[in-house]
């Protein structure tokens, strides 16, 4: 039993004990000590003052005197307000470190038996990846890998928008103008060559209407009635009709783009278990209206459409189903999100999907769930703020937007420029430096989205993320090197134990006490799907690492073996922790930087 559980049963046990009344585990609130004062684990007193009927001061020297009493490991306590502050003996935490921290597989959290789904990236097949887009794929990426680490068996899943108008307005515009072009032959990467078409579409499309309008009608006349349009519409429903032609070039261009989405997928280092595709999905969801009808949710209006009245609950009337049997986007959510629970029958599934569909989600897990599907409860959408750059708010039809591949290009560019400028690379070999420029590059993009809490909108600035210095991915990953550098040089070997009577420094108590909270990080930040909240804490390690490194002589020339040896030690779980964090986070962490 580790000093928390204990601590949390004995105040239980007081309770009962002064106060004969039974306090419930959860109301037992445990904090870190504030650095300004003394102790380690702070009790919050004050869901025990409606049992003591005493003030939260005389409750809390009440419980300290008791814990003081029962827990040998207690050495003292101070009362701030309705704080209870509890000193730990320092042999506690360096048997603690020992026997857990200087485990290879510390960290490691045991299977709960739980199955997760989790849906990301789910892009369009008529332009490439974009600045939003990175975004959503290192969320989802990350929060699997968080929840894989806190012990659940993890499912990515990409549902990929293949089909629709918008799909039709490429492939129109390449038709009419792309004299045959192809990646190989305009040295474009497919999902860009397909990308540029639509924004032709758009160009053509927009003289259209102003033709019309000049001719007299409306923009809304103009946008309906403009002949690209009407060509689009005709090349939707050809396809959905199974027309051979149009099927071919629709296979050959989206053949193009997920070519083109593979490299970007690779250099992000985002993965898939399963991909799903809306042109197999579309259909789906009619089944699931049948069903609402004849379970009496659904109503029929006189036109033939079917709707849901969900207005008791603070909604509003959502059609599920068109007059003319055709779906609507719920409708074949709706079915798509049986089929996936059918194909895995998972416990919880994870939508990260931006905040603009906060209402949509809300209506799709209200139907599932008055549909009797037991397994909606376990529904989340992980919604995101959108991301902006200085420069301003992206756009995306007019061909302005950060594309995705273009942003990874600049931040590895960004990378070598700021690290040849501090001249420590010059006896890598050009393939360890090109490795290294991806590492700090691709670190500074990911730990800069992942850090702020994924439904804060963010303003992503390229040249502050790579600074080797403050809250940055090349920071951490600097502190990283410069510990390898340390342990390579001492010739460390782990797993080599100091006697627990050994005298620490407050900072290296302070550095035990962060790196046993691991764990417990992983666990918290998966439960709120927020890879901010680990990479926060990977944060206060480096920085505590770094001002412990100050404080003390060099470690190498330490005479006392045993002390030596220990923090030896200490740097060696403190780098083991850096890395396995940033493997969370999707971020690589250089051996030598």
């Amino acid at each position: 039993m580790n000093i928390q559980q204990h601590i949390t049963t004995a105040t239980i046990n007081a309770v009962k004990e002064l106060y004969n009344q039974d306090l419930p585990e959860a109301q037992v609130n445990l904090q870190d000590t504030r650095s300004e004062f003394e102790g380690e684990i702070t009790i919050v007193v004050f869901p025990v003052v409606r049992f003591s009927k005493k003030s939260p001061e005389a409750t809390a020297n009440d419980l300290g005197e008791y814990l003081k009493e029962h827990i040998e490991e207690i050495t003292a306590f101070n009362v701030v307000k309705g704080f209870l502050n509890l000193s730990i003996v320092s042999s506690y935490w360096i048997d603690l470190f020992q026997t857990d921290l200087l485990k290879e597989s510390f960290g490691t959290i045991p299977s709960n038996g739980k199955k997760v789904m989790v849906e990301y990236s789910s892009p369009n097949t008529n332009k490439p990846l974009h600045l939003g887009h990175v975004r959503n794929n290192l969320l989802g990426y990350s929060v699997s890998e968080l929840l894989k680490a806190s012990g659940s068996e993890v499912y990515k899943v990409n549902l990929v928008n293949d089909r629709g108008i918008h799909i039709c307005k490429s492939m129109l515009a390449w038709q009419k103008w792309g004299n045959g072009e192809t990646p190989e032959s305009s040295g474009l990467k497919g999902d860009h060559l397909v990308g540029k078409y639509y924004v032709i579409f758009d160009k053509e499309y927009k003289k259209e209407i102003e033709a019309l309008k000049e001719a007299g009608q409306t923009e809304d006349e103009g946008k309906k009635n403009a002949p690209l349009i009407k060509e689009a519409q005709a090349m939707l429903l050809a396809w959905e009709a199974g027309d051979e032609e149009v099927i071919s070039l629709w296979k050959k261009m989206n053949g193009w783009v997920y070519d083109g989405f593979a490299v970007s997928y690779k250099n992000l280092g985002v993965d898939f278990d399963q991909y799903y595709y809306e042109s197999n999905t579309y259909l789906l969801g009619k089944d699931t209206v049948e069903e609402g009808l004849t379970k009496g949710v659904f109503f029929k209006k006189p036109d033939g459409s079917v709707w849901i009245d969900l207005t008791a609950d603070g909604l509003d009337q959502k059609l599920v189903l068109r007059a003319d049997g055709t779906s609507v986007y719920i409708t074949q959510d709706l079915g798509t999100a049986q089929m996936k629970y059918d194909d895995f029958k998972m416990d919880e599934s994870i939508y990260v999907v931006g905040n603009e569909q906060d209402y949509h989600f809300k209506v799709l897990f209200l139907i599932l769930d008055k549909l009797g599907k037991s397994w909606a409860k376990g529904l989340y959408h992980l919604s995101y703020g959108m991301v902006d750059l200085p420069s301003g708010k992206m756009k995306s039809r007019e061909g302005t937007v950060v594309d995705a591949d273009d942003l990874i290009a600049e931040m590895i560019a960004t990378a070598k420029q700021k690290t040849e400028a501090l001249g420590k690379v010059d006896h890598f070999s050009e393939e360890e430096k090109e490795s290294l420029y991806y590492k700090i590059g691709m670190g500074a993009l990911k730990y800069f989205l992942l850090k702020v809490e994924p439904k804060k909108r963010l303003l992503f600035d390229p040249a502050e993320s790579i600074d080797f210095q403050g809250n940055t991915g090349p920071f951490i990953q600097y502190t990283h090197a410069r510990i390898k550098s340390l342990l390579s040089k001492a010739e460390y070997k782990n797993g080599q134990h100091v006697a627990n009577n050994i005298a620490l420094s407050a900072t290296e108590l302070e550095m035990i006490i962060l790196l046993s909270r691991y764990p417990a990080e992983i666990a918290s930040s998966a439960k709120a799907f927020s890879p901010a909240t680990l990479a926060n804490y990977i944060y206060e390690v480096a920085k505590m690492f770094n001002k412990f490194y100050h404080e003390i002589p060099p470690i190498v020339k330490e005479e006392d073996e045993a002390l030596k040896q220990h923090r030896l030690n200490l740097s060696w779980v403190t780098a083991n922790v850096l890395k396995s964090g940033m493997r969370i986070l999707g971020i690589e962490v250089p051996e030598r930087m």
